[in-house]
């Protein structure tokens, strides 16, 4: 039956595979083509000949550009625009020999972290690779003793920054900066006397508020608002550290560790992203604890994209998002698929918002509390889920590139209560080992989950309904329509002022070296949150069929319908049909008609296809006609809603 079920979901979902393939890579040189990536370029080194035309296309699915760190040349569009959206691409022709080191502005500092080499050469012959540049061992963990401050000693941050060493506390007063902070020095703690009034305003123009290459970097009690890209982001490195920190209205993620490990983010506030509030992606081992932190009004509170092993979400409150907590596999990062992600103690309540911010990757997600999409072996423990519209706690696959399935999760002693479509589901394709116990709730999906896959004792073979996996595709598809929400950067609430850093300017100068294993993690110590004051229970309103919900807009409805009831009708419909051609029929005997009988009904779909395919006395036309006809106008419909609706 699992074998039916896969090769009819992988016909249907091989449609939108192909209208959702990057089309943009056709027709061009690989050799002349620079790819961009969630954050890299696709090569370290690319060698053309003079007079080359090149192809910069953004494949990611955050903005990205490429600019000659010398300042020669730039991926500028025909509006002047160093931004580069999903799906963009522009050509560059290189007239004169030379070699240009090049950055992504937005995730690259100093041609550390996204930054790849061009040589453009007379003869053709390749220049060979140079060997990369070790990087220096990581200085002591101790403050150096000196404190630089701003603006008593340095006019702005950044000059602060660039005159400082190891280990020395960048001290920050009062006040509003408006600049871009980039920092490549190693274990530095950068601190504002206030965290409520010490401002980086990137005033919707410059691309991050403080970005991070260098390892064992900290930085604590400050606020980040309106960056066209990220609050404060670390990328590419070892030992981080964000400790009370607000960011506020970032054109991508507030607080956002990539490729990053060794790693602490607490006490601190994400609210107004379109993409999440706090993002940790590409890395095996992470060994990074998001803890006590608050994260609202964003498309999603958190998104993970392949972030495993030592992944800690905990003790934290997750609300008022578009989504809840969103760990996920996708093909255009490294280390797919994510595994061992631990979720326990977490307060995620009402993110069903739309009236936030959403980008493309962010809207399908909507409605739900905790999402593992196409993960494998993680926990979800001890917290308390309420008021969303869709799931409370949903497994399902993801769809990229690849399709990638969830296996052997754990969902346990949860409180999930006021779920529109169900508190608990499990969505297919799923692989094995996916469990449910002890959770205190209301509904699931399949019916009985914790009965048909309980984490002890005898389960089911593997059960699962697709309509989570389907409803959200439609999702994706309204993605390509006006009628999907998006409100504006900038128009959801701010926040109260926050609770300072204890110590504030005094407290102990502490660089972010040996972050995980110096932190006190108990996880036994967690347990369900309390409801708070304010917070009432409200069942999310909603009819559902047959676990389609039909308040997710009509995109959802017809994915659902069509890719998920439909087949049911159609395989009704061509069973009576061949039911009645058996009966009329009196060229075979009543063996042969009893068999094809048994096949029929005891072999679903499959068996009608086969019977009119080769049992069928209709002349071949009509039987051809009959199997392949429905089949393909399901999927031809199927595909021209995919096309409409915009996934391409």
């Amino acid at each position: 039956m699992k074998r039916i079920w896969w090769l009819l979901g992988s016909l249907a979902l091989a449609v939108l595979a192909a209208c959702s393939g990057n089309g943009a890579t056709s027709g061009f040189n690989p050799e002349a083509t620079v790819f961009m990536r969630d954050n890299v370029f696709d090569r370290d080194l690319y060698v053309v000949d003079v007079g080359t035309t090149v192809t910069f296309i953004n494949e990611g699915r955050n903005i990205h550009n490429a600019s000659d760190s010398g300042g020669a040349w730039s991926t500028l569009d025909s509006f002047g625009s160093l931004v580069m959206g999903p799906g963009d691409s522009t050509e560059i022709t290189f007239t004169e020999p030379g070699e240009y080191l090049f950055i992504c502005t937005f995730h690259s500092a100093n041609g550390v972290g996204m930054a790849a080499t061009l040589v453009v050469e007379e003869s053709g012959v390749p220049a060979p690779i140079q060997a990369a540049t070790p990087k220096p061992g990581q200085p002591s963990a101790d403050f150096s003793g000196t404190t630089r401050r701003v603006p008593a000693d340095y006019p702005t941050i950044q000059s602060a920054i660039d005159a400082a060493g190891p280990g020395d506390l960048i001290l920050i007063a009062p006040g509003t900066y408006r600049e871009e902070v980039a920092v490549t020095t190693e274990n530095l703690v950068i601190r504002g006397e206030d965290r409520n009034s010490t401002i980086i305003d990137g005033e919707g123009v410059r691309s991050n508020g403080i970005l991070i290459t260098a390892d064992g970097v900290a930085v604590e009690n400050l606020t980040v608002i309106n960056p066209v890209g990220n609050g404060v982001f670390w990328t590419g490195v070892t030992g981080f550290r964000g400790s009370y920190l607000t960011t506020i209205y970032a054109g991508n993620y507030g607080i956002y560790a990539f490729d990053s490990s060794d790693g602490l983010i607490e006490y601190s506030l994400g609210t107004g992203a379109p993409d999440s509030g706090f993002y940790v992606g590409q890395c095996d081992p992470c060994n990074t604890i998001v803890t006590n932190v608050i994260s609202e009004y964003n498309g999603m509170g958190y998104s993970g994209t392949n972030a495993s092993t030592e992944m800690y979400l905990i003790n934290s409150i997750w609300r008022h998002n578009g989504a809840g907590l969103v760990p996920n596999t996708l093909d255009g990062e490294e280390l797919a698929p994510f595994h061992d992600v631990t979720i326990v103690g977490n307060l995620i309540h009402d993110n069903s918002r739309t009236d936030v911010p959403f980008k493309n990757a962010t809207w399908p997600s909507f409605g739900n509390g905790i999402i593992l999409a196409g993960g494998n072996t993680s926990l979800i423990e001890r917290n308390r889920i309420v008021n969303h519209l869709g799931n409370g706690i949903v497994i399902s696959p993801n769809l990229d590139k690849k399709f990638w399935f969830s296996s052997g999760n754990i969902v346990r002693d949860n409180v999930i209560e006021g779920s529109g479509r169900a508190d608990l589901a499990l969505a297919g394709l799923a692989d094995a080992g996916n469990c449910f116990e002890g959770n205190t709730h209301s509904t699931s999906l399949p019916v009985g989950l914790e009965l048909s896959q309980p984490c002890d004792g005898l389960r089911l073979p593997v059960l699962y309904e697709l309509m989570g996996t389907l409803e959200p595709l439609g999702r994706v598809a309204q993605n390509g329509t006006e009628s999907r929400p998006d409100a504006p950067i900038g128009s959801t609430p701010l926040p109260a002022p926050q609770d300072q850093m204890p110590g504030g300017a005094d407290a102990p100068v502490r660089p972010a070296v040996d972050v995980f294993a110096s932190y006190p993690l108990d996880l036994q110590s967690l347990t369900v949150p309390d409801l708070p004051d304010g917070v009432t229970i409200t069942q999310q309103k909603g009819i559902t069929v047959f676990g389609l919900s039909l308040a997710m807009g009509a995109w959802s409805i017809f994915f659902g319908l069509w890719a998920y009831l439909m087949p049911f009708m159609l395989f009704a419909a061509l069973l009576a049909l061949g039911l009645w051609d058996l009966t009329k029929s009196d060229e075979r005997s009543k063996g042969a008609t009893i068999g094809w009988i048994l096949v029929q009904l005891l072999i679903p779909f499959v068996g009608v296809l086969a019977y009119f395919l080769f049992g069928s006395s209709l002349p071949r036309w009509k039987r051809y006609s009959i199997a392949l006809g429905g089949l393909g106008s399901y999927l031809v419909l199927l595909g021209v809603g995919a096309l409409v609706g915009g996934i391409v």
